[in-house]
């Protein structure tokens, strides 16, 4: 297996300030002793309601933050180690959730530069790398212009192609989705599924949204700081009662076949799809007619 994130025992506490101004370190860790494996390639999503530390890892996979105990490895590289930043960050990009406070140019095209600029990248590759990542998100057609008159999802668009542009293996998503309307959450599911699928590039979505989820090829629920969940999303969203203890949902006709299969009806419960749902009722139907 070709391991790109590697987080080994990872313990994470975010210092106290008091109001003196003094800084303390916290005495409950966000992170609890974590071990995350990602193979390279891979599309997962991270689950979590709000506080869990899910973000909190994410951020450690960018060495945005670095561990108090433990480990994170980068295709090998340890993130605590200052020299490996810059190469970790070439290798694992991270768009955050609100594009505007990614987004620094006022043409499109000039925004996706930014990056590889100041990675150093020589003009002429640049110039063929800002043409790829346009096409990649479907965004070239409008790379001559501002971003002000974009709609939510296709800032979302640029902001992944600035982090296409430093050609990484990793994509990390920190709710990318979460400020856009469905059209616009739609538009970014398909960039992120197209870029992984037809790209390769390892894809770690943290998501609120269960349908989301149900795209990735891995779930990992992240629940106080540790690892609550690990797997499919069928073998994930199938345990329904567990999901809902933690104070999380799962996809709408994942609950419907949940309720039914209560009821007594004799129903898949590892439905996490549409298609999945109808073709399980068409079939019931057939059986009771």
């Amino acid at each position: 297996m070709n391991v790109i994130v590697d987080a080994q025992h990872l313990v994470f506490r975010y210092p106290e300030v008091t109001e003196d101004n003094e800084t303390n370190v916290q005495t409950e860790p966000v992170l609890k002793d974590v071990s995350i494996s990602i193979e390279k390639g891979s599309f997962v999503a991270v689950l979590g309601h709000n506080g869990s530390g899910k973000s909190t890892f994410a951020k450690h996979i960018n060495a945005i933050l670095v561990p108090d105990e433990g480990k994170v490895l980068i295709e090998g590289m340890d993130t605590a180690d200052e020299e490996n930043l810059f190469e970790i960050r070439q290798k694992a990009g991270m768009v955050f959730q609100n594009p505007d406070n990614q987004i620094v140019a006022t043409i499109v095209e000039e925004d996706v530069v930014f990056a590889p600029e100041n990675l150093g990248v020589p003009p002429k590759e640049i110039r063929q790398r800002v043409d790829d990542a346009l096409k990649a998100v479907k965004m070239y057609d409008y790379r001559k212009h501002a971003p002000t008159q974009l709609s939510g999802g296709q800032k979302q668009r640029v902001a992944i192609a600035g982090v296409i542009a430093m050609q990484p293996d990793c994509i990390v998503l920190d709710e990318p989705t979460a400020m856009l309307d469905p059209q616009g959450r739609q538009e970014v599911m398909d960039t992120i599924r197209r870029l992984n699928r037809e790209k390769g590039i390892t894809v770690i979505l943290i998501t609120h949204y269960m349908e989301e989820a149900a795209q990735s090829d891995r779930i990992i629920v992240i629940d106080g700081g540790k690892v609550l969940m690990d797997g499919t999303p069928k073998e994930v969203f199938s345990q329904v009662e567990t999901m809902k203890s933690v104070g999380l949902d799962v996809p709408q006709v994942t609950e419907l076949a949940h309720l039914l299969h209560k009821e007594g009806i004799t129903i898949e419960k590892d439905i996490i799809s549409t298609q999945e749902c109808v073709e399980a009722l068409a079939a019931l139907l057939d059986r009771t007619e």
